[in-house]
This record gives C-alpha cells, sequence and structure tokens, in this order.
C-alpha cells in the first residue's frame, strides 16, 4: 500500500511539473509575441478618433512591428491620447519629425499605428516625445466615398451608353464619320485639298528660300538693291523726283480745282457776265436781239456793196480790179504747172 502512494505522488508530481513547464512556456511565449519582457521606451500621439483601437494592437514602421500600444486614454472631448512602448532595437531608425496614423492590419482587420516618415537629419525618438498624427479616414467616410463613386460611375456608364446609341444611329459628326458614305466622303475630299494645300505650301516655301537665296548672288538686281549704294541712292533720287511730280500734279490738279470752284461760282453769279448770260433772260433777249440786228446789217451791207459795183463811177474801179485779181490767178496757175 506504501509503494503505491508513493508511486501516486511521483505521477501527480511529474503532473505538476508538466503543468508548470507548460505555463511557463506560455507565458513566455506570450511575452517574447508582445514584448512584454524586451527594453522599450514608451512616446505618445493624440488622435481625435481611434475607431476601436485598444491596448496591445501593435505598432508598425515600414512594414516592421517595432513596438505594441500600451495605452489608449480619452482625455477630452474628441481628443483621445495613446501611449505606445517602441522597442529599443528600433529607435535608430525612428525620427523625431516622423508621423503616426491609424490604419488596419488587412482590409478587415485589427486596428493598428503606423509610424512612417521622417528625415535623417532629425534625431531619434527618446523617451516621452509626442509624434503628429494625420487624421485617418473612418469606414462611414470610406463607405461615403464609395457610394458616390459608384453613383459617379452609373452616370458615367449611362453616358457612356447614350453615346454609343448615338454612334450606331449616325447621330453627331463622329456617328456620320462611322455610317454616312456621303460624309466619309467629304471628309476625304477635304483631307485630299488639305495636302494639296500642304503641298503648295511647300512649293511656295521653296520658292521663298530660292529667292532669298538669289538676294546673295551678286549681279542681281535685288543683291544690287540691298548692296549697292549707288543704285540705291539713283532709286532714292528717282523716288524723289517721282515725289515732287506727284507734289507738283497735285498743285495743278488743286488749282484746277480752285479754277473750277471760281468758274462754277461765276456761271451760278448773275453778276457775272457769263452768269448773267445764263441766268439773266432779260440779257439774253437783248443779246438775241443784237446779233438779228447785226445779222440784218451785214445784209443790208452786201446790198450796198452789190449796188455800188453797179454805180458808173465806180464800175470802172471795180473792172479794173476783178480784171487785176484775174491776171494774178494766172500766174499762179503758170507758176504751179512749171514746178
Amino acid at each position: 500500500m506504501r509503494s503505491t502512494g508513493n508511486r501516486r505522488a511521483v505521477i501527480v508530481g511529474i503532473f505538476i511539473f508538466l503543468g508548470l513547464a507548460i505555463f511557463i512556456w506560455t507565458v513566455l511565449t506570450l511575452g517574447s509575441q508582445k514584448k512584454a519582457f524586451g527594453n522599450s521606451i514608451t512616446i505618445k500621439s493624440y488622435f481625435d478618433n481611434v475607431n476601436g483601437l485598444q491596448k496591445g494592437n501593435n505598432v508598425w514602421f515600414s512594414g516592421v512591428k517595432v513596438g505594441t500600444i500600451k495605452k489608449v486614454t480619452l482625455i477630452g472631448n474628441e481628443r483621445v491620447e495613446v501611449d505606445m512602448n517602441i522597442e529599443e532595437h528600433s529607435l535608430p531608425f525612428i525620427r523625431k519629425n516622423a508621423k503616426a496614423r491609424l490604419s488596419t492590419d488587412g482590409l478587415i482587420g485589427n486596428k493598428i499605428v503606423e509610424i512612417y516618415g521622417g528625415t535623417s537629419k532629425a534625431p531619434s525618438i527618446e523617451q516621452g516625445d509626442i509624434l503628429n498624427n494625420d487624421k485617418l479616414l473612418s469606414t462611414d467616410e470610406m463607405m461615403n466615398t464609395l457610394a458616390k463613386n459608384n453613383d459617379n460611375l452609373l452616370a458615367i456608364t449611362a453616358n457612356f451608353k447614350t453615346l454609343s446609341n448615338n454612334l450606331v444611329a449616325g447621330k453627331g459628326s463622329i456617328g456620320k464619320l462611322l455610317t454616312d458614305e456621303t460624309f466619309a466622303n467629304q471628309l476625304d475630299n477635304t483631307v485630299i485639298i488639305l495636302n494639296k494645300t500642304t503641298s503648295n505650301l511647300e512649293r511656295l516655301t521653296g520658292n521663298v528660300s530660292r529667292y532669298t537665296a538669289k538676294l546673295n548672288e551678286k549681279g542681281n538686281l535685288a543683291n544690287d538693291l540691298v548692296t549697292d549704294t549707288v543704285v540705291f541712292s539713283k532709286l532714292r533720287a528717282t523716288v524723289s523726283q517721282l515725289q515732287n511730280v506727284a507734289d507738283q500734279s497735285k498743285q495743278i490738279l488743286g488749282n484746277l480745282d480752285s479754277a473750277t470752284i471760281n468758274l462754277n461760282k461765276g456761271l451760278n453769279n448773275k453778276n457775272a457776265p457769263a452768269g448773267m448770260f445764263l441766268h439773266d433772260e432779260k440779257t439774253a433777249s437783248e443779246l438775241k436781239n443784237t446779233l438779228q440786228n447785226l445779222q440784218a446789217a451785214s445784209k443790208k451791207l452786201d446790198e450796198d456793196l452789190e449796188a455800188v459795183k453797179h454805180n458808173f463811177l465806180l464800175r470802172g474801179f471795180f473792172k479794173k480790179k476783178a480784171k487785176n485779181d484775174k491776171e494774178n490767178g494766172r500766174v499762179v496757175l503758170d507758176t504751179t504747172v512749171m514746178k
């Protein structure tokens, strides 16, 4: 009986020893995962909303776990203080000007604090440092944003559907281009005309280039005009003379214009002789009577001269005069014949 009791005590002792060993191993394993037994410092950061962040959640830097959340404390209205334990071996890589932001471990995983940024010129973090933070969009805000994006995508899809229907129906320029052969032919003709215009422009550019090249060839008129000072001075003198001729012509035309104005004034003036003849009926009538009287007097004078020719006192004179005129006419005729 005594040996059986000792055996039971040994078995119980063994089980107790194994249980203690398993307990110690579990504590050490969990402690190593939470970094509970390593050297660390505590830093802080303040957030408006931690979105369910809890004590014991992880702290990450550049995708590497560098610590855990020590404490989450509500210190005021929409103000939360988060204390973080940072492992000592990670301190040289985290700078004082680094920032902290809330994130998730995966798409729907636990909340974590992610440390990022910082410049190499800044010193490393120390005990009690406070990191600035960026605001993290909440799940509701992200869902609202996704909903707006879905609405915008739906509107874009509807517009694209309408556009594609119009293209198939041949509406608009692009639709006509795809379905209307006439419009397509017109577009082809336009392209052909543009190609011809481009070719003409190229030829024009070539001609201009050749012309400008000839300006450098000596002996050409264009080169002489550009380089020969004698030709240029003669051309300038010719232009000056032409300008003088133009000025004189302008002066002559001005004088003619003045004379025409004066003539028009004289013709329109009833007191002037020309104006009197044109506008005064009495003067015109008197002038007409004077001409009629002169015509009558001339006719009467012819009759008197004819009567004088037949007068016996002067008949001999006129016969002698007629004979002399006849002889002079024959001498002239004989002279003409001799020539």
